[in-house]
């Protein structure tokens, strides 16, 4: 095998490593969060927590927008949105649903909806995060 093509396999190899949309995992308090944005976002959440802003913080809340059935013998899995966190307000009584997003993909809106749709009492709020280099 020549050299360059040695060099390319080696470059293709490298990008397949890199995570997707560059997203980096993080860990804080023993939990590993998909991006930093999220693990920084969930310590904001726990200082609202201390302050008695927010209570009942949950991570990775699901919520169900159609439900499994079986078709020719087969099972069809539920569809599920998974939020990043969810909590309620001091003195609120709906339930915040946050998602925190770099990069909105065609799943990810298409599943919003259905969520919007399903459950209109859920006070639902996307964090965008600004990616460096990218203007908005």
């Amino acid at each position: 095998m020549s050299k360059s093509v040695e060099r390319r396999l080696a470059v293709q190899m490298e990008a397949s490593k890199r995570p997707k949309y560059n997203a980096r995992k993080t860990t804080l308090d023993g939990i590993t969060f998909d991006s930093k944005a999220e693990a920084d976002r969930y310590a904001d959440l726990k200082l609202m927590v201390k302050a008695r802003q927010i209570t009942d913080l949950q991570l990775q809340p699901s919520f169900i927008l159609q439900d499994s059935f079986t078709r020719n013998g087969k099972k069809i899995r539920p569809i599920e949105y998974r939020g990043d966190f969810a909590y309620y307000e001091k003195g609120g009584s709906r339930l915040v649903v946050e998602d925190v997003k770099g990069t909105r993909t065609r799943e990810y809106l298409l599943k919003k909806k259905l969520l919007l749709f399903h459950y209109p009492e859920i006070d639902f709020r996307e964090i965008v995060v600004e990616r460096k280099g990218k203007r908005a």
